[in-house]
């Protein structure tokens, strides 16, 4: 998650440098107070068409770097 972007977007899939798959993500709100995370939660709703309810920040919400659960979306 990069916070204090230019705009909200979902950037996409790279590789990082453990060789594990990170998606991409930037969001126009602070780090302060759980605003970005919410952004965060609100823009991958919106991305995958999900209710906000059906993302969970499992682990990191004060890094940049986040664990996601996300329910009712495939792999695909």
């Amino acid at each position: 998650l990069t916070p204090g972007a230019r705009k909200n977007e979902v950037t996409g899939w790279e590789i990082d440098a453990d060789g594990a798959r990170v998606l991409r993500v930037s969001v126009t709100a602070a780090p302060e107070k759980g605003k970005a995370n919410a952004a965060l939660i609100k823009l991958l709703a919106k991305h995958w068409g999900i209710p906000k309810s059906a993302i969970e920040i499992v682990r990191g919400e004060t890094t940049r770097v986040k664990v996601i659960e996300v329910q009712g979306l495939s792999v695909e």
